[in-house]
Parts: C-alpha cells; structure tokens; sequence
C-alpha cells in the first residue's frame, strides 16, 4: 500500500503539492494526468523518496519513505521519461542490477527478448550511446524482471515505436496481477485497457480520483 497523507511540497515561493491525500493498494492500475505543473512528478519523486515533503508524510507498506527509503526502494520499480546517463555496458548494467536487485539474467534477457531488445548484439555497448528506443526496452526488460510489488511509469512510451508499445502493454497485462501500477501519461488512450482507476492533478491538487 502506498499512502500519501496531507502533502504540501513547496520549492522555494512555489507550492508544486498543496495538501494532497492519496491511497494505493494491491490491483490499483493508475493512470496519472494533469498538465506540465500539475504536480505529477513531484508526487512520483516524493512516493520514491527523492524530495522530502514540507508537511505531510509518504508511506509504502507502512515504511517512511525517507527514513527507510532503502527497503522502500527494494519494493519499487520505476522507469523515468528520461532514460539515465549510465554509462556501464549492457552486460555490466544487468550484472550491477542483477546482483542488487537479487534477479536473474535470465529473467532481463526473457524480458528483453519480448520487447524485440537484441541483447547480443549489443551487450558491451554503453547504455548511454543507445538508441531512446533501445534504452526504454532495456529499462522496462529490467523493471519487469524485478517483479517488483509497485511499478511507476514515468510516460513509458515516449521513446518506443508503434510495435514495441505493443509489446509493452501485452507483457503488462500478464505480470500485473497483484501489484500497485502507476503510470503519468498523457496517452489514456493507449493504457484505458490496462488501468482501472484515473486521477487527475492540477496546480498542485487532485481534481479527480475514478474508478473506471
């Protein structure tokens, strides 16, 4: 459960959260809307422990998600619109990951392999110097592989093309059984089959919460 009680988040003069309440629990599908600066990123940044609330507090399964923001973090699976400047090769990147996140190499390469990712043929090639397309596929090979309790998406499809985001979602329809979804999107279009629940923010608030 990810439990988000009475938060403010405030940069300086500029109030990004005001006073948001919000509940996640096992077999929530969310799609997470709202304009540039409705507070979407902030909220996701603060569920991971990146920012520190200015009043309020963040809990996932019942764990600050600051002071214990490591085991939070063991719990998550997150994917960022901007693939990371990781620099490591594909092989180092899933043998750092593999032995930090306790998965399998077995595991990443089935994921990968479903996404149409050619691990072979570019394994000792930086992250870095990938194709957008080719870093997503790696990322969401990764996160998949995780299994991870909780997944954010952070508009995962940005980078990918028409095939590959079919893929994603196919693979995203047989893993998600048992697990809280989080996607900030701006394609409703492409996860209303996937989602089961629609929150919309805006100027910092929540303006709606549906279940669809």
């Amino acid at each position: 459960m990810i439990e988000v009680k009475n938060v403010t988040k405030r940069f300086g003069s500029t109030l990004s959260l005001d006073n948001v309440s919000l509940t996640f629990e096992k077999d929530d599908y969310v799609a997470l809307m709202g304009p540039n600066g409705a507070g979407k990123t902030t909220l996701i940044r603060l569920i991971l422990g990146y920012y520190h609330p200015s009043h309020g507090e963040v809990r996932i399964d019942g764990l600050d998600a600051i002071k214990q923001r490591i085991s939070v973090l063991e719990r998550i699976s997150f994917i960022p619109q901007l693939p990371p400047p990781i620099k490591l090769s594909l092989n180092e990147l899933m043998s750092y990951v593999c032995a930090s996140a306790k998965i399998t190499k077995e595991s990443i390469e089935y994921f990968a392999k479903e996404m149409e990712l050619d691990l072979k043929e570019n394994l000792n090639k930086s992250f870095f110097k990938l194709s957008g397309g080719m870093k997503q596929k790696m990322l969401i090979a990764i996160s998949l592989a995780k299994k991870s309790e909780i997944i954010i998406y952070d508009e995962p499809t940005a980078n990918l093309d028409p095939k590959a985001r079919d893929n994603f979602y196919r693979l995203l329809k047989q893993n998600e059984n048992g697990k809280i979804s989080l996607f900030v999107t701006h394609r409703l279009d492409e996860i209303h089959e996937i989602v089961n629940r629609q929150i919309y923010m805006d100027l910092g608030k929540v303006v709606s919460d549906e279940k669809v």
